[in-house]
């Protein structure tokens, strides 16, 4: 184990993983790192900073049901038009008492002029250094490219994880009825 991983992996170790060193180039991921986060559980806490340098925690998510959506790669087609729908119909999350936070694994300067381009009024979060602590410790951290993997995390107004959507590949984007009807079923 290298001096430089060993904070990331106290990091996971403290979290539930029990997986291999993450930094390790000699170790293969694909399929080793278990989904950390549960329907019915509540995920791991993080503290990360939005596109304007301010702390978000998931603390700060509580008290409202949540959207948690991880993005692979800001100012890309895909990318751009999941966010950008979510903006677009912010008012129908708005409806359902929903927050909002994107998180993506590049740097604060990204986020915010990224969010600046798309009038983005909700939090884009930095998950850049150490690299990919949140999207690894919720799962979400694709090995083979060195980013988050397209999934959201559906919490109810305790921040217990409801549902979990993953479209399966970072080519094929997530519907934004599925956040409706996900925020929906928590209340029936």
């Amino acid at each position: 184990l290298s001096d430089s991983a060993t904070p990331l992996l106290s990091y996971l170790n403290a979290l539930g993983y029990s997986g291999t060193d993450p930094l390790d180039s000699s170790q293969t991921h694909q399929g080793d790192v278990p989904m950390a986060v549960k329907v019915g559980a509540e995920p791991p806490s993080f503290s990360l900073l939005d596109q304007d340098r301010n702390p978000v925690t998931l603390d700060n998510l509580k008290g409202r049901k949540s959207l948690i959506v991880f993005i692979p790669f800001p100012f890309t087609g895909i990318c751009d038009s999941e966010v950008c729908a979510i903006r677009d119909q912010l008012a129908a999350l708005n409806d359902l008492d929903a927050n909002v936070v994107v998180i993506t694994c590049h740097a604060t300067q990204v986020t915010k002029k990224w969010s600046d381009e798309n009038q983005f009024t909700f939090p884009v979060l930095s998950d850049y250094w150490p690299h990919g602590v949140a999207a690894t410790s919720f799962g979400a951290f694709n090995w083979d490219v060195g980013t988050a993997n397209r999934m959201t995390f559906v919490l109810d107004d305790d921040g217990v994880v409801r549902t979990i959507i993953d479209s399966g590949s970072l080519g094929t984007p997530r519907e934004f009825e599925e956040y409706v009807a996900a925020l929906g079923e928590i209340d029936e």
